[in-house]
């Protein structure tokens, strides 16, 4: 199971979409790696990736939205800020437990899956189809 970049998941901003293609190349290497059997060594390595360029990402589409008034702004912040306390809770519960256990690997691939391609499905393209409307996409 792989998972790639569709053309219906972009909202229609460049740097926001090649941001997503981004963030959906690195959690297929964690697939792929899973499929290899090496899914702990690269369970680390993309949650150091995502420490810093989810922040980075969710900063640039927040400061979007608030450009563009979208009137969403509040409860997608709110989602952001949920998808990074689950980050760190589930790489405290790394440290705590010794390292990198076969159920983090799984944890890890269950909140990208479902969190990622809802939130970017769902939340960011409601925010692609408010800025097209406003004329800004």
């Amino acid at each position: 199971m792989g998972i790639t970049w569709r053309e219906d998941l972009a909202i229609g901003v460049d740097q926001i979409d090649d941001q997503h293609k981004e963030l959906l190349a690195r959690f297929d290497l964690l697939l792929s790696s899973c499929k290899e059997g090496k899914g702990r060594e690269e369970v680390l390595h993309l949650l150091t990736f995502l420490d810093d360029y989810v922040i980075s990402h969710f900063s640039d589409e927040e400061k979007l939205q608030k450009q563009s008034g979208f009137p969403e702004y509040e409860s997608h912040h709110a989602e952001h800020v949920s998808f990074i306390a689950r980050l760190a809770e589930l790489k405290e519960r790394m440290r705590s437990e010794g390292g990198v256990q076969i159920d983090h690997v799984l944890d890890t691939n269950k909140l990208l899956l479902d969190w990622l391609l809802r939130h970017i499905s769902v939340r960011d393209r409601a925010l692609g189809r408010y800025l097209k409307s406003q004329g800004t996409a």
